[in-house]
């Protein structure tokens, strides 16, 4: 049994990792850290949790327990490890993107792991610090790794994908208000949207030159998930794509290559992703699922501390997707 911390739990991926974590086989939930809600219990925040936990929210975090996840808005991760020196055994899972970048990774003498399992399962086992990878990078690393893997990612990828509301955090702006979000959809950073450098960085460790990777990202009308498309040049047989992602993913237990089309519902409250292949003329249409704020992030970031303290890597995250 370890015991962890949460460092901003009042939020959307902070909420996800406490419901998480209280459930976890191996994990003893120690305290929450907030700056504006000390000594007010976790259920006045989350109501869900009502019944289910007696913590209360504190400022002063325990600089000696076993792993710490930072859920903090980004650029602010560096600030408060600056304010708060953990033991060295203690272990960090950053949610923001500070510590993504290969040329940010170190912070201090912590190195931070890249923490995308189904590309560096074996560094994030052996790593003391780990960098979570973003919501939208998740699906589309997913949905390109073995194409890269095998040299096959040659011509140019265009991707169309559309995030929930809960992808742009809890505070209230004007894109993520109901009046505006509900019955509405709308593009944001055309081209430039900030998961691009490590969705590149990903791709390129296989070893191969990628091409342009043109990036449509979307807001969507609905709370959650991800639903990615994405295509690109392709010159084998749709059998052969199958087999090929298939193969890739044999010893993922959460990622799957499926058959039939997919939907949202199959994925959210999982920590599942779902891909599925289809090839017209040549090029071959990738659609990557998943629940952004599970998968794309305390799903993910369970995931990693599984496998950095050698639990079950299923462990607390064998979840019902929400079917209907």
């Amino acid at each position: 049994m370890i015991r962890a911390g949460v460092i901003g739990g009042s939020g959307y991926t902070g909420g996800e990792l406490i419901r998480l974590l209280l459930q976890h086989p191996d994990v003893r939930l120690d305290f929450v850290f907030s700056r504006t809600r000390k000594g007010e219990s976790l259920y006045k925040t989350f109501p869900d949790l009502t019944g289910q936990t007696k913590l209360t929210y504190v400022d002063r975090p325990d600089t000696e327990t076993d792993v710490v996840f930072l859920c903090l808005g980004h650029g602010n991760s560096g600030k408060f490890l600056k304010e708060w020196t953990f033991s060295t055994d203690t272990r960090i899972i950053d949610l923001s993107n500070e510590f993504r970048g290969v040329d940010n990774r170190w912070f201090g003498k912590r190195e931070f792991v890249y923490g995308l399992p189904e590309c560096h399962l074996d560094a994030i086992s052996t790593a003391r610090n780990i960098a979570n990878p973003g919501c939208f990078a998740t699906a589309i690393e997913l949905a390109l790794l073995p194409l890269a893997a095998a040299g096959l990612l040659t011509e140019a990828v265009h991707i169309n994908a559309i995030t929930g509301s809960t992808g742009a955090g809890a505070g209230l702006s004007e894109t993520s208000h109901f009046s505006w979000r509900n019955n509405n959809m709308s593009v944001y950073k055309p081209f430039t949207h900030q998961h691009l450098a490590e969705i590149r960085e990903t791709l390129e460790g296989t070893g191969t030159v990628i091409p342009e990777l043109y990036f449509l990202p979307h807001r969507g009308n609905f709370p959650r998930g991800i639903f990615a498309t994405l295509y690109t040049g392709y010159t084998g047989s749709i059998e052969e794509a199958v087999e090929l992602y298939t193969d890739y993913y044999k010893d993922s237990p959460f990622t799957f290559v499926t058959g039939e089309p997919v939907n949202l519902k199959q994925v959210v409250n999982t920590n599942n992703a779902h891909l599925h292949l289809h090839l017209h003329e040549g090029k071959l249409l990738i659609t990557s699922i998943l629940d952004n704020l599970l998968k794309g992030a305390s799903g993910q970031a369970v995931e990693n501390m599984n496998l950095m303290f050698g639990f079950p890597r299923e462990g607390g995250l064998t979840l019902k997707a929400i079917g209907f």
